[in-house]
């Protein structure tokens, strides 16, 4: 069953740390946010191969907006 990853803050995507098809395991960093000049970082929440990238490196991005889908 997928996992969508959602943003936990309004922001930026400051940095995507993986592509389509990596393997991560649960608590890597797959992403990181900038918001108010703080670097937030996203973690995987679970095992798992990213399946599709829902955003790109210097979009705006609110809370709850999916960035990363898990399978």
């Amino acid at each position: 069953m997928a996992t969508v990853v959602e943003a936990e803050i309004t922001g930026t995507v400051w940095k995507i740390q993986v592509v389509k098809g990596d393997k991560v395991t649960e608590g890597q960093t797959i992403a990181i946010l900038e918001s108010m000049k703080m670097e937030v970082p996203v973690e995987a929440p679970e095992t798992g191969e990213v399946q599709e990238i829902h955003v790109s490196e210097g979009q705006s991005i609110e809370e709850g907006d999916a960035l990363i889908t898990l399978v």
